[in-house]
């Protein structure tokens, strides 16, 4: 045999049909959601695209005064979101009493108000928000400020939400 002859076995592998590569879609919101089933996502052997007919889940956003936010999972002891700042904007000075949060900044720059004290953030830059202290977030670049939001503990909702300052009128009355 020739020194360029491949065994069998490597032309039996090149010859097996590959598995499609998922795509995105945008949903009317605008943003992207994956083309595999929610299913997936806990085994990736049983991955199959999604028929013409099946629904790709819904990921929950909401345009706030501030910019934007999308909800990237929702279980029972966590949450997590993506949340996009406009140039310019901040969100409330509030306090959560029944969850911690961490911050990680993905793009743009801006500044963090934890318990008083101001912190320059980055892309790159992670701060973590202990229960029960007061914080917020701004952008201060001319870009958007761009952060995945992590919430652990008993409750997510807009009942844990106490707003000492708002730039919108929202502030919780005591």
């Amino acid at each position: 045999p020739s020194s360029l002859t491949y065994p069998l076995r490597w032309a039996r592998t090149a010859m097996r049909p590959m598995r499609p590569m998922p795509t995105r879609r945008r949903a009317s919101h605008g943003v992207p959601q994956c083309r595999w089933p929610r299913s997936c996502l806990k085994s990736l052997s049983r991955c199959r695209p999604l028929g013409q007919n099946e629904a790709v889940a819904q990921l929950e956003y909401d345009d706030r005064p501030w910019g934007n936010y999308t909800v990237l999972e929702d279980a029972e002891d966590h949450k997590v979101k993506r949340i996009v700042v406009h140039a310019g904007r901040r969100l409330s000075y509030q306090v959560h009493a029944h969850r911690a949060e961490h911050w990680f900044v993905v793009a743009g720059e801006g500044a963090v108000t934890l318990d008083g004290k101001v912190v320059p953030v980055a892309a790159g830059s992670a701060v973590d928000v202990p229960t029960g202290t007061p914080h917020r977030i701004e952008n201060t670049g001319t870009t958007e400020l761009v952060f995945i939001e992590v919430q652990h503990g008993e409750s997510f909702g807009e009942d844990d939400i106490v707003r000492l300052e708002d730039d919108f009128g929202r502030v919780t009355p005591e």
